[in-house]
């Protein structure tokens, strides 16, 4: 099958962006700086932005011809007591509605945790919640995709199969597949294989449908991780991740989307990820209106 492309990015601005003109409109230019095609805006405390900012970072990003998303806050869960789901819902919301005026394509999110309950029992109240909240922001005409993303502890709602049920269940909902979290996740060391990671994608293409895979949204680093699951972030070169392996699965898949790294060392990995998949393909990672680099 023939290899289809990924923009790579950071999530939030580059380590290296320079202090003027700093944060979002720098780290845009840095990106662009660097060859490199897409920024998560790192609204991961709250989202406290005017709306004449979100138009700054709009205008910036078109210019600079950086694909945008957002990674909603933390603090978010589908599963939270019926008293604290308020204030859940409201940062999504709120990362949805500023982020599309932003330009953001897509929020990333943590969809929460089972709070001991069995995954089933944990769908049944986050899909309509979830649900609810993308009919509110179809009627308030913000398009941006929500993204749950697969988390790195089974203690926690975001296995893949949680996942893509949300996405089953909801239109406008596709996952964020955090292939280092799935890794971690079980704490045995699984996950980290090419079959592992083929199996993985033919399950999204079977509950999604095989076009999913050409509209993935990934987050990758290295992981440090114990019987618990997940515990810190690392550098790819720092980790056991089998990261070759799985952009090699990922063009044998004909998979295509958006890849942003979360290493300790943003925009050193997201380089790295971006010259090992041309390497691997032969393709372009920056889509049709950059200029390839020499590497």
């Amino acid at each position: 099958m023939a290899a289809t492309s990924f923009i790579f990015g950071t999530v939030g601005s580059p380590l290296s962006t320079p202090k003027k003109p700093g944060g979002t409109i720098g780290g845009v230019a840095r990106l662009a700086e660097l060859k490199l095609g897409a920024l998560e805006l790192a609204w991961v405390q709250s989202v406290r932005v005017t709306l004449a900012t979100c138009e700054a970072i709009r205008q910036a990003a078109h210019e600079a011809h950086i694909s945008l998303s957002v990674h909603a806050p933390y603090y978010i869960n589908l599963n939270a007591y019926a008293d604290e789901w308020p204030k859940s819902r409201k940062r999504l919301m709120d990362a949805a509605y500023f982020g599309h005026q932003a330009g953001a394509s897509d929020i990333a999110f943590h969809p929460g945790s089972y709070f001991a309950q069995s995954p089933a029992q944990v769908l049944q109240v986050a899909i309509p919640r979830l649900r609810a909240c993308r009919d509110a922001l179809d009627s308030m005409g913000v398009s941006a995709v929500l993204r749950p993303e697969t988390m790195g502890k089974g203690a926690m709602l975001g296995s893949l199969e949680d996942v893509l049920a949300l996405s089953a269940e909801i239109e406008g909902v596709e996952p964020c597949l955090d292939f280092a979290h799935l890794h971690a996740r079980t704490g045995n060391g699984s996950g980290n294989s090419y079959a592992e990671w083929v199996a993985m994608l033919d399950r999204v293409a079977e509950r999604l449908g095989e076009p999913a895979l050409r509209r993935l949204h990934i987050h990758l680093s290295g992981i440090e991780y114990s019987e618990k699951g997940e515990r810190k972030h690392l550098p790819l070169v720092q980790a056991d991740l089998r990261y070759r392996d799985l952009l090699t699965a990922l063009r044998d898949r004909g998979c295509a989307g958006r890849m942003l790294c979360e290493s300790p060392i943003l925009e050193e990995d997201a380089l790295r990820l971006q010259r090992t998949w041309r390497r691997l393909t032969g393709h372009s990672a920056l889509g049709p209106r950059a200029t390839r680099t020499q590497n």
